[in-house]
């Protein structure tokens, strides 16, 4: 498959995926949310972790592009600016903890020096990182009305739906069947 393909079907990839969990989200935890667009319990934000961790920018394109589709045309479709800033706000939180893990874990590719302690600290920091990321720009635009609670509530809902996703990915993982290496033979 050539470099180009691979590209292309892991942004298209992405974005079919996060839109998928939004709609799998607004039908399981439709009760959860606190206002539009921040919910409780919020499984495409384990998407955009995994997605950067595992895609890096193709992953963050994907994200980009599906959030700006579901911003413009569901979410917010009469604030142009808020779907718009809202979009690349949420491709950089996650995309800015990829960034950061390579950095400080010197996080490779194949993600094999991610440990479980590791990967909670990721978690932790992207579910941190993109509510506080959102409501800077809410303050920014004078908009801080029960500022606190929606933070409160966009962190717990990001933290939850980061940790469901990933542990489902973790357990779906588990079940695979091992792949079983033959003895060596010593010879007799």
């Amino acid at each position: 498959m050539s470099s180009l393909r691979l590209h292309f079907l892991s942004v298209v990839g992405t974005a079919v995926v996060f839109i998928f969990t939004l709609w799998v989200n607004q039908e399981i935890f439709t009760h959860s949310e606190f206002v539009r667009g921040v919910n409780w319990i919020y499984l495409p934000a384990g998407i955009r972790l995994l997605a950067t961790l595992l895609l890096g920018g193709d992953g963050a394109l994907g994200l980009l592009l599906a959030s700006w589709l579901v911003n413009f045309f569901y979410f917010f479709p009469n604030d142009a600016l808020r779907s718009f800033v809202g979009g690349i706000i949420a491709t950089v939180a996650p995309y800015a903890v990829y960034r950061l893990a390579q950095e400080i874990y010197g996080l490779r590719a194949s993600l094999s020096n991610l440990t479980a302690k590791r990967l909670l600290i990721l978690v932790l920091a992207y579910s941190i990182a993109s509510p506080l990321l959102h409501h800077v720009w809410f303050f920014l635009r004078g908009d801080t009305q029960d500022i606190f609670n929606r933070f409160l509530a966009m962190f717990v809902g990001d933290l939850l739906g980061t940790l469901i996703i990933i542990y489902t990915m973790k357990l779906l993982l588990a079940l695979l069947p091992k792949r079983s290496v033959a003895p060596l033979r010593d010879g007799t």
